[in-house]
């Protein structure tokens, strides 16, 4: 198995989705690691630069057409591209993903994309609300019952969360991955979550 971890970027994707987990992929609180588990890799429909909502762009590593078939993760960045028919190109490279048993991570409007075409019927997911799944997963969606209404679930390597959730979306990520031991995943997520003033207060 590859040790790559793919980001998938659509058109008007959401950077800030992807930041607290490539960087505990790639560095620790120290310095970037020298021999990390995975490495991040960036997948866009074309090799052209990516740009995000905010107006940054980034340049892929692999297009649709050249990406790998073998690798650790597949992660779907949330954004405004999802509801966009380029959206639609995802759809086999997610099927082959799920019947291959892979880890995959939907955020944001990439959760509703994966309830409008099935891929969380047979799992316990959350996502930006059951009503949003709901209306983007129309007849395809029928696992409201599967719903749990929580900042990011993971179920049967499926990782999902809803759009506020990023530093939760990376915590079960980087569980399932066995990134590193539990109690630095949580240490990293403790110390993101409650900030350094009240972790380490002031005598």
């Amino acid at each position: 198995m590859s040790n790559e971890i793919l980001y998938i970027l659509l058109p008007d994707y959401a950077a800030h989705e992807a930041v607290y987990l490539s960087q505990a992929i790639a560095s620790d609180e120290f310095a970037m690691k020298e021999h990390p588990k995975y490495v991040n890799k960036v997948v866009a429909p074309t090799l052209d630069p990516v740009k995000s909502i905010g107006g940054f762009r980034t340049l892929p590593d692999y297009s649709f057409d050249t990406m790998p078939d073998d690798y650790a993760a597949l992660v779907l960045i949330g954004g405004f591209g999802w509801a966009t028919p380029i959206a639609d190109q995802v759809k086999c490279i997610v099927k082959k993903a799920v019947e291959k048993g892979s880890v995959i991570g939907a955020i944001c409007n990439a959760a509703s994309w994966m309830a409008r075409h099935g891929f969380l019927n047979a799992v316990k997911h959350t996502g930006n609300g059951l009503e949003q799944l709901k209306i983007w997963g129309g007849k395809n969606y029928t696992n409201p019952e599967g719903y749990i209404h929580a900042q990011a679930v993971s179920d049967n390597n499926i990782v999902t969360a809803n759009g506020s959730a990023t530093l939760e979306f990376a915590k079960e990520l980087l569980t399932l991955l066995e990134n590193d031991i539990p109690e630095r995943i949580e240490m990293y997520y403790q110390f993101n979550k409650q900030g350094f003033c009240t972790l380490f207060p002031r005598n």
